[in-house]
Order: structure tokens, then C-alpha cells, then sequence
């Protein structure tokens, strides 16, 4: 069953190399590497002015760029076909101690798989959400096995603080269960059960301990606020970032959403001897209002959905028994999913067109070998790109998208990209002295007409626009 969700999971990733974030993470990492200094300031735009910058993600960064110190384009292919495998098979792993049973934990497994397709990519959340299922199997362990268990949780999340922001969530969701370990009813098919003393007090213990674990980070107490300040000070970041955006219901994981929501309803109120625990309760409606609000965040729903699927369906299927296993079979299978694996994997020939279709590969040739100089101005998506493959060009902005409403630019960017206004203004403001932009877009059409520019170069994606001589900022066309 690992072997097929490895399979599944490869063939799901082959062709998601090249995400606009991957490569600024992937600079950032190098930085790290080379200098041994985690940046506490902007050091890639010229339009921030080293604005304060919060590095939460930068261990995760220093793995990204030790796989392509490793194997370059390969080597990032090899993370994040690790990475996400990980995710999906230790989701399996919770699903099937969850619920007792590894059949039914398979399907678990797929509908962690399912709702993670839209966030597995070259980027430290796909960590992060590996991390979450590791704090719910702990939390399990504690609970069904030995409270011993739980001492793995202040060592995680002092890992997990610098790894990415969902930390603040798995600080939640410990909360959730140390505030339920105290209760101890059953109303209908709602149920709470008391843990025991020694299980509550060891529980209570590793929560202490993970609260101050979180503090182990380079900024101390704004890295720990970072997730605050994202989904409730960060107003332009999550309502005009597409990923950030609410999930449509008629997108197939909005579907999958509602009829999970309705299957585990359904199936609570028709089985009277079914059980659903208030923990459960509690986190799904938090995983829900997280998807629903943010698309980017469905995958936690479907971590927490999964548990509690699994758990209802444990006695739907006879549970594993190793005298009826068939080790020749397995064998067989295990060696077809790896020798699948291997041929699926994308050579570099394959990650470099991937990279060609979605980066603005051949701007950058012209540009180093035309010597463009000055400041330039460049689309949102294709900064972290710059960020990389141009680094003696300070980029105007990138999708490290924080830093950019903290100092004000980003408003800016968003009226100038969709072409409200003179142009012209934001362009003389910062002194730009040529735009690199994708070529079907409201604003590069509109330089197109604009007397003080000149275009020199286009391809499939990108458009490049110069100033014309004599055109210096403010001066009439």
C-alpha cells in the first residue's frame, strides 16, 4: 500500500517543478548556506529599503538548497518527491493506528493525497503539513500507547517553528486536546473521554514545553506572531493572492469537502452505535473554516478529515492479519512501484523545459546579454525567478508578498499591474529604468502605448520595455 501511494504521489509531482516561490526559497537557502547568517532584512528588492523581514521558513530553505547543492535540478526534483511522499505515507500511517485498521487507513491515506495536490510543490509547507500529521500520531501515541510519547512534541515544534508557519495551527490543535483530556461525557453519538492522570499531567507537561520550544527561532516572539500577523494584519496578502483566496465549492476539493462533511454527518446519525469525539468535532470545524476561508490551507482539512473517516469506516473492512499476508506478491508489487518511481522521475532535460515554460528563461539571456542596466520593474510572479537567475538585478517585487504590504508596496503594484491609472507614476517613482513583464497582460499592453517606452524584446511569456533616451523619470514623453 506505501508502495502505491509513492507511486501515486510521484506521477502527481513530475510536472510541478518549477513553482514561482521555489526559486526565492532556493536563493534564501543559498544565502544561508555560503554566509552562516539567517537575513533578518530584505536582501532582494530595491523597493523594501532592507525593510525587517521574518526568516520562519529558512530551515527548510537550507534543505532546498542542499538538494540542488547536491543535484541541481535533480535534486529538487528528488526533495519534493520525498517530501511528498512522506506526507502522503505518514498520513497513511496516522489514518491506520488511528482507526486500528491499515486497510481502511488507505483510504485515508488517498484523501490526504487528494487535498494535498493543491499545495505540494518545491516549498517549506509541504513540510510543514508533514509535520502536522507527525504531531497528531504523537498526540495518538501518547494517548492509546505510553504518555512517553508525547516528550517528541517540544523537540518537534522547536523543529517545526523554523520550518514553516503552521506551527501556530499545531499549537492550536495541542491545545484542542489538552483542554478536552479534561473532559469526560456522552451526549447522543458525542462523546468526550477523561484521560488519566498521568496521561493528562505528561500532556499538559509537553504543551509547557512546546510553548517555549516555539521561542527557539532567530526573531523570538514576531516569528512566533508571523501566522497572526498573516491571516489577520496581511489584508491585501489574503484577499488578492489567489492562493490565499476562499476555495470555490465548485472546485472538485470544495466538492470533496462538503460531501466528506456530509458522509461523516450522515454516518454518525444512521449508525446509533457510532461515536465522534468533541476533539474530533473541534477540529474539524477549525480544518473547515481554515479551507474554506484560504484554498491554500484545504490540505489541513483533509489531514483532520481523514483521522475521523477512517476511525467511522474502522469496522467496515476485517482489519490486517499476517498469517493471510502473501510475501511473494508483496515483493512483486513493492519492486513494480519502485521500478515505476524510477521511470516516472523527470530527467533534467524534462526540469529544464518545465522551468522554460513558466520562467522567463530566454528575458533573462537578453537581459545579461544586452547589459540592461538600472532599476527594473518586473510582474509579481516572476520575482522569485529574478530573485535566482538574476541576482545583479535587485527585483521590484516577488511573491515574498509579507514584505511587500508591510512597506506599502504591494498596494501599488496591484493598481499597477491591472493598468488603474498613469503607469507611468510608479515607474517614475522608482526610478525604473526598464520592465520585464508577462507578455498577456493588462500593463504590458498598455506600455505598449506609452511614448517614453520602448519595447526590444518578446518571446511566448515575456515582454521587455526600456526607456526611451532622453524619457528620464517625470519628463514629458
Amino acid at each position: 500500500m506505501a508502495g502505491a501511494l509513492s507511486v501515486l504521489t510521484v506521477l502527481t509531482v513530475r510536472d510541478r517543478f518549477d513553482d514561482s516561490d521555489m526559486w526565492w526559497h532556493l536563493k534564501t537557502g543559498e544565502v544561508i548556506w555560503n554566509s552562516r547568517h539567517i537575513p533578518t532584512t530584505d536582501l532582494f528588492s530595491y523597493t523594501t529599503n532592507h525593510h525587517a523581514w521574518i526568516p520562519h521558513e529558512w530551515l527548510s530553505q537550507v534543505l532546498i538548497y542542499g538538494a540542488y547543492r547536491l543535484g541541481g535540478y535533480s535534486g529538487l526534483m528528488a526533495w519534493l518527491c520525498v517530501f511528498a511522499t512522506a506526507l502522503v505515507i505518514a498520513g497513511y500511517i496516522l489514518c491506520s493506528q488511528y482507526a486500528g485498521n491499515a486497510k481502511v487507513g488507505f483510504l485515508g491515506a488517498v484523501i490526504v493525497w487528494f487535498f494535498s495536490t493543491i499545495a505540494l510543490a518545491v516549498r517549506p509547507q509541504v513540510i510543514g503539513y508533514l509535520l502536522l500529521i507527525v504531531e497528531l500520531l504523537l498526540l495518538h501515541l501518547g494517548r492509546r500507547r505510553s504518555p512517553r510519547w508525547l516528550y517528541g512534541l517540544p523537540v518537534l515544534f522547536a523543529v517545526w517553528v523554523n520550518c514553516h508557519a503552521s506551527f501556530f495551527f499545531g499549537l492550536i490543535v495541542l491545545g484542542v486536546f489538552a483542554g478536552c483530556s479534561f473532559l469526560d461525557f456522552e451526549v447522543g453519538s458525542l462523546v468526550a473521554e477523561r484521560w488519566s492522570a498521568l496521561e493528562r499531567r505528561t500532556l499538559l507537561i509537553a504543551a509547557g514545553l512546546s510553548a517555549i520550544a516555539v521561542f527557539v527561532n532567530p526573531v523570538g516572539v514576531r516569528q512566533v506572531l508571523y501566522p497572526v500577523n498573516t491571516l489577520f494584519g496581511q489584508h491585501i496578502v489574503v484577499t488578492m493572492i489567489d492562493e490565499w483566496k476562499p476555495l470555490p465549492l465548485s472546485d472538485p476539493r470544495g466538492i470533496a469537502l462538503l460531501a466528506i462533511l456530509a458522509f461523516i454527518g450522515l454516518y454518525v446519525i444512521a449508525q446509533r452505535e457510532s461515536r465522534i469525539y468533541v476533539h474530533e468535532v473541534v477540529l474539524l470545524a477549525m480544518g473547515t473554516w481554515l479551507g474554506l476561508s484560504h484554498k491554500r490551507m484545504v490540505i489541513v482539512f483533509g489531514i483532520l478529515a481523514a483521522m475521523v473517516v477512517t476511525r467511522l469506516l474502522a469496522k467496515s473492512w476485517e482489519g490486517y492479519d499476517a498469517e493471510q499476508d502473501r510475501p511473494v506478491a508483496n515483493a512483486v508489487l513493492i519492486a513494480l512501484a519502485v521500478v515505476v518511481v524510477v521511470a516516472a522521475f523527470p530527467g533534467r532535460d524534462n526540469l529544464m523545459e518545465q522551468v522554460e515554460q513558466k520562467s522567463p528563461v530566454l528575458a533573462v539571456k537578453y537581459i545579461k546579454a544586452h547589459h540592461l542596466t538600472g532599476n527594473m520593474m518586473n510582474s509579481f510572479t516572476d520575482g522569485g525567478y529574478l530573485i535566482w537567475a538574476l541576482p545583479e538585478h535587485s527585483v521590484f517585487v516577488d511573491g515574498r508578498a509579507d514584505v511587500y504590504e508591510w512597506t506599502g508596496v504591494l498596494p501599488q503594484v496591484a493598481q499597477w499591474a491591472t493598468a488603474e491609472g498613469d503607469p507611468n507614476i510608479l515607474l517614475d517613482k522608482y526610478d525604473v529604468s526598464f520592465c520585464l513583464l508577462e507578455r498577456d497582460t493588462p500593463i504590458a499592453n498598455e506600455m505598449k502605448l506609452l511614448g517614453g517606452w520602448r519595447q526590444v524584446y518578446e518571446d511566448e511569456q515575456s515582454v521587455i520595455f526600456v526607456r526611451k533616451s532622453g524619457a528620464t523619470p517625470s519628463s514629458p514623453a
